[in-house]
C-alpha cells in the first residue's frame, strides 16, 4: 500500500478560521481512540484534518509524562485540533494557550459529551443547560488564543428535546459566533439520547439556516461514505466530522473522496489491505506508547477493525484473547494472510493539504 496521499480531488474546500482545508471530511475527536497513531493512519487514507481525543482543561495545566506527550505535536500531524472539556471557566484560557503554544492549529471546546460520569462533574453536554457558564468558557478561550488560533465548538442539539433546551442551544450557538468562534460541530442527537435513536438531520438543517454563511459541521449517524454525502446534501452543512464511522475504518475517507468526485465507491479493503493497515497502526502505537502498552491499547482498536474481516466474530475473539504485543502480531499473522510487522509512518505520511 502506498502510504502517501496526493490531494488530487476537486471539492468545495472547508475553511476554519485561517486554515484552508482541502475537503470537508474531518476525523472527529474520539475519546480513547483518536491519538497520534489513529490520526496518522486516517491521514494515510485521505483525512486532511483531525481532532485529538478530548482532554480535561485542568489536566493540561499539570506537568508530567502524559502532558509532555500531549504537548508534542510532530511536523506531520497538521492541521490538528486539540479538544478541551471541563467545568471551571477560569482554567480553559490557560489550558487553551498552552495547547496553542505546543503547536495545535485549532482549539475545540467540547459541549457535547453525554457520558454519565462527565455530566455528573458538570462537563461536556451538561453545559448545554448552562448557557452563561458555557459562554464564559468560550469567551475565556477566545480571549486566550483567537488572535492566532481558530476556536471551534462541539455541541449536541441540546440536553433533551424540550423547548427550553433548544433555546439554550441557540443562545450558546449565536453567542459563540458573536464572540468570534470559527466553526461549530453539531451532533443531531440530544445529550439525553446518548448514542441511541436517530440523529436529527432536520435539526442540523435548521442550525445551518440559522448560521447562514458561518461554518457548521454535522455529526451523527455517519457510518458510511454515503451517509456523509447525504448529510451534506440534505442539511447544507459545510462539512462532517466522522466519529464512530471511522473507528477501525480509515478507508471511509478515501470512500468519501471518491463519491464526492462522482466516482464509484472503492472496493472494500481486502484482508491483506486490512492487515497491512493494522500492522502500520500497531507500529505507530508501539512507537508512541512503547511495546507493552501498545498491545493493550491496540486490543480495543483491533476489535473495531475486525468488523471488516470475513469471519469478524472469530477475529474479534482472537484479538481479545491476545492483549499483548506478541499476541497482536500472532493474530495478524494467522488471520490476515501472514501480515508481518510494519515500520511506523512517522513524518513520511502526507499531510493531506
Amino acid at each position: 500500500m502506498n502510504a502517501r496521499v496526493i490531494c488530487w480531488y476537486d471539492l468545495p474546500m472547508l475553511r476554519i478560521g485561517n486554515i484552508q482545508l482541502a475537503h470537508p471530511f474531518v476525523q472527529a475527536a474520539l475519546s480513547g481512540y483518536s491519538d497520534l497513531p489513529m490520526r496518522r493512519v486516517a491521514r494515510m487514507h485521505g483525512a486532511c484534518y483531525t481532532i485529538n481525543e478530548v482532554v480535561l482543561e485542568r489536566s493540561v495545566l499539570h506537568d508530567g509524562a502524559w502532558q509532555r506527550q500531549l504537548l508534542t505535536v510532530p511536523p506531520d500531524d497538521h492541521p490538528v485540533a486539540a479538544q478541551l472539556m471541563g467545568a471551571n471557566p477560569d482554567d480553559f484560557g490557560p489550558a487553551a494557550r498552552r495547547l496553542a503554544n505546543a503547536g495545535y492549529d485549532v482549539i475545540d471546546i467540547n459541549f457535547g459529551c453525554p457520558v454519565n460520569k462527565v455530566l455528573k462533574r458538570c462537563r461536556g453536554g451538561y453545559l448545554l443547560g448552562e448557557p452563561d457558564t458555557a459562554l464564559e468558557i468560550v469567551r475565556n478561550v477566545v480571549d486566550a488564543v483567537a488572535a492566532d488560533r481558530p476556536v471551534t465548538l462541539k455541541m449536541r442539539r441540546g440536553v433533551d428535546a424540550s423547548a427550553d433546551s433548544e433555546r439554550n442551544f441557540f443562545a450558546i450557538l449565536g453567542g459563540a459566533f458573536d464572540m468570534g468562534v470559527s466553526a461549530v460541530t453539531v451532533h443531531g442527537r440530544s445529550v439525553a439520547q446518548r448514542y441511541t435513536g436517530p440523529s436529527d438531520w432536520q435539526f442540523l438543517k435548521r442550525v445551518k439556516d440559522f448560521a447562514g454563511d458561518r461554518v457548521i459541521l454535522g455529526s451523527g449517524d455517519l457510518m458510511s461514505a454515503g451517509d456523509c454525502l447525504a448529510m451534506m446534501r440534505e442539511t447544507g452543512v459545510n462539512g462532517v466530522t466522522i466519529a464512530r464511522g471511522a473507528l477501525g475504518n480509515p478507508w471511509i475517507f478515501r470512500e468519501c473522496l471518491a463519491l464526492a468526485k462522482g466516482k464509484p465507491q472503492p472496493a472494500p479493503p481486502t484482508v491483506a489491505e486490512q492487515g497491512e493497515t493494522l500492522a502500520i497502526h500497531f507500529a505507530e502505537a508501539e512507537q508512541y506508547y512503547g511495546r507493552d502498552r501498545a498491545g493493550k491499547v491496540m486490543t480495543r482498536v483491533a476489535i473495531k477493525y475486525a468488523r471488516h474481516h470475513p469471519v469478524a466474530k472469530r477475529v474479534r475473539e482472537a484479538f481479545i484473547a491476545a492483549p499483548t504485543a506478541d499476541g497482536f502480531e500472532g493474530v495478524l499473522a494467522e488471520w490476515y494472510e501472514g501480515t508481518q510487522p510494519a515500520a511506523p509512518l512517522g513524518v513520511a505520511v502526507a499531510l493531506g493539504v
